[in-house]
């Protein structure tokens, strides 16, 4: 990950459509963006610009126009996020979700399977080491 700050909250949403979209340029973003956020094109533009410098962003030059595509994954910025706001404590940030949230059985079953998931993993990476 190249991000040399965390991203603020219009930054983020910029990330989430890249996310979605993987490349696209200003104007892609900007038809995306409009309906909920009502931004004008030139402060997507100018948006993008910065993140670009501060290493949200990359873009590369195609005829006229330029593409944007993030430089740091959903897991990055929530990993960053975990370990700025939590101490890298996730069992915490769990419990603080679980809490306030009024999950659905679909995101609980959502989440069960993601723990089962890691406890797999964490043992193929056990049984790798024997």
């Amino acid at each position: 990950m190249s991000m040399d700050a965390d991203p603020t909250e219009r930054e983020m949403e910029i990330l989430k459509v890249l996310w979605e979209i993987q490349e696209g340029s200003v104007r892609e973003v900007h038809e995306r963006l409009t309906p909920e956020s009502g931004l004008h094109f030139n402060t997507i533009q100018t948006q993008l610009r910065i993140m670009d410098d501060k290493g949200l962003v990359k873009h590369r030059r195609e005829g006229r126009v330029f593409l944007y595509r993030p430089q740091c994954t959903r897991e990055d910025v929530s990993s960053r996020f975990v370990k700025k706001v939590y101490d890298g404590a996730v069992n915490e940030l769990m419990l603080n979700m679980l809490r306030s949230e009024k999950l659905s059985d679909k995101e609980l079953q959502e989440l069960e399977a993601m723990i089962a998931e890691a406890r797999s993993k964490k043992s193929q990476k056990r049984k790798k080491r024997s």
